[in-house]
């Protein structure tokens, strides 16, 4: 009885290794499996010349962006995540409209009365035609599945004008005036 019973203790713990290293090993692919960063142009749409360059890095759990936009007219303007990766419409339009994966009235980011997650707000371009935004959460992360956080697949969109962060729903910010895609 006492060797049933010390056969039956070995193959349960048995088990519950593999079944612990099943699970290790398929935290450690998904790891490996994260992107870490991401650079990619932005493209001149609706007739701008509006170009650019956008930097993304995931440290821990934090995502940092950075965009440097030129040839912009001086002044106020919009930058958001759209739904979609498609930058190929002249106007931007094929991109879709604000990433809004919380269905959140749109806003500025971090009110309490909501926004969207692609709501990122305005940022200001100099005599020079040349703009650039600093950016950094925890709210999106790059590649890690994650429907509310992840933005591998999306659009980072350039407007012509200033965010309201009133009209529904996009703000007014005018038309699209550079697209990327946050592609591998």
């Amino acid at each position: 009885m006492a060797m049933v019973s010390c056969k039956n203790e070995t193959k349960k713990v048995e088990e519950e290794v593999t079944e612990t290293v099943e699970e290790v090993v398929e935290n450690v692919e998904k790891e490996m499996n994260k992107i870490n960063s991401l650079a990619f142009a932005l493209e001149s749409k609706s007739g701008s010349n509006a170009s650019g360059k956008v930097g993304i890095i995931m440290e821990g759990d934090v995502l940092k962006f950075e965009a440097i936009i030129n040839n912009l007219e001086p002044g106020t303007h919009a930058i958001h995540i759209h739904e979609k990766a498609d930058c190929s419409s002249a106007d931007g339009k094929s991109s879709g409209g604000h990433w809004n994966p919380t269905r959140e009235d749109h806003g500025k980011w971090g009110d309490a009365k909501g926004y969207h997650k692609g709501d990122i707000g305005n940022f200001e371009v100099g005599e020079d035609g040349i703009g650039r935004v600093e950016f950094s959460t925890d709210e999106w992360c790059l590649g890690c599945g994650d429907p509310n956080k992840d933005i591998l697949g999306k659009a980072i969109i350039v407007h012509q004008g200033a965010d309201d962060f009133i009209s529904q729903p996009s703000g007014a910010a005018g038309a699209r005036v550079s697209c990327g895609g946050i592609i591998q």
